[in-house]
């Protein structure tokens, strides 16, 4: 093994270019929506809109239409993955990656332990599959079914075991632009008609497949982004075929030898995410897009906030109600930067609200309602 020393140095601003690139955030790709989700390993879904302004941030021409049309058609779907949390996936992936991180569910569920004395845990997942398979079902009627077996148990841990057991999908209307619906649930297997055997994606696939649109990376990065543990082995056995580097502080990073990685002084257009983006959630070290100074300002409470990327780094907040788009930034900018942001803000409102009829987009600078 070299030494680490011997790695280059890939400074904060170099992880930041190369990180944008693999996240479609440097220039707007000419990708499908299918295609770019799948190229993200999914994208962070507690709430319904944020998968679509992730994809318009992304996406040349990208309409809420075409990841609407996905989903009805089930070609990608909402589930939960990566750190317990739901993704909207592609149906391929949907049923691979699940398998990858049920140790981690498996271990969630170790938690209520205390509340699900008495329970077989392997009957509980047969009777809420059964359940679910049967039709569509809410977490309320999945827990109030179990409750029936098992009355003695805490109704919040047997939710929590049926979750994390059962790979269930929400259907649709749920997730669906423009439409609203009940969360609904029933497995993966079931939604998408699959009969055959599924096997998880094999680790080392998935590793690359994270250095494409993650990297360069550390171990323990990968592993805050998958919420696994023990991902080394992973990374030693494909080392040969990797380039290898290490941040500012000595940290060695990975990476795929042909991926890009642009000059630092590559340019960085505003870029409005939403809440939950992976961008600020798929790494141990956020430095490469959070300043140090202002990590935790993403958040009031448990709320997440829109944020905004200026120059490539967390600058400020953003909120959208109806046609009229609040900035809060977090420092003075130039007038010009400004008026780069009040383009893409423009265009983001005009777009994802169908085109740019209509009332004219008004965005306005100063502290968003928390």
């Amino acid at each position: 093994m070299a030494s680490r020393t011997t790695h280059p140095v890939l400074g904060t601003r170099a992880l930041n270019r190369a990180t944008l690139a693999r996240q479609l955030l440097l220039e707007r790709a000419p990708l499908s929506a299918r295609d770019a989700v799948a190229h993200l390993l999914g994208l962070q879904a507690q709430n319904v809109k944020p998968p679509y302004f992730q994809l318009h941030a992304r996406l040349a021409g990208f309409r809420p239409a075409e990841l609407a049309g996905l989903m009805e058609s089930r070609e990608v779907v909402r589930m939960v993955t990566m750190r317990s949390t739901i993704h909207t996936h592609t149906a391929d992936d949907a049923l691979t990656l699940r398998p990858l991180v049920q140790p981690a569910r498996d271990r969630e569920v170790a938690y209520f332990r205390k509340g699900l004395v008495g329970v077989d845990l392997e009957r509980l997942a047969d009777r809420a599959r059964a359940l679910v398979d049967g039709a569509p079902r809410t977490m309320g009627e999945i827990r109030e079914d179990l409750l029936q077996e098992w009355p003695d148990a805490d109704p919040q841990s047997l939710s929590v075991a049926a979750r994390c057991l059962l790979p269930l999908v929400q259907v649709t209307p749920r997730g669906v632009w423009g439409r609203s619906g009940q969360v609904r649930l029933t497995t993966v297997e079931n939604w998408l008609g699959t009969t055959s055997p599924v096997r998880a994606q094999p680790v080392d696939d998935v590793v690359l497949r994270y250095l494409a649109a993650f990297g360069p990376a550390s171990v323990k990065d990968m592993q805050t982004w998958a919420g696994l543990t023990r991902l080394r082995e992973a990374f030693e056995r494909l080392r040969p075929g990797l380039a290898v580097f290490r941040d500012e502080n000595g940290v060695e990073l990975f990476d795929l030898p042909d991926a890009p990685r642009p000059d630092a002084d590559t340019p960085a257009p505003p870029r409005f995410l939403p809440e939950f983006d992976n961008l600020l959630l798929s790494h141990a070290d956020r430095t490469r897009v959070v300043p140090p100074e202002i990590k935790g300002r993403t958040w009031t409470g448990n709320q997440a906030h829109c944020t905004l990327l200026v120059d490539g780094f967390l600058t400020g907040l953003w909120k959208l109600e109806g046609r009229e788009l609040t900035v809060e930034l977090f420092s003075p900018v130039p007038a010009r930067v400004r008026d780069l942001i009040v383009d893409e803000g423009e265009r983001m409102v005009g777009e994802m609200a169908g085109g740019t009829e209509g009332p004219a987009v008004v965005v306005r600078f100063g502290a968003i309602p928390r």
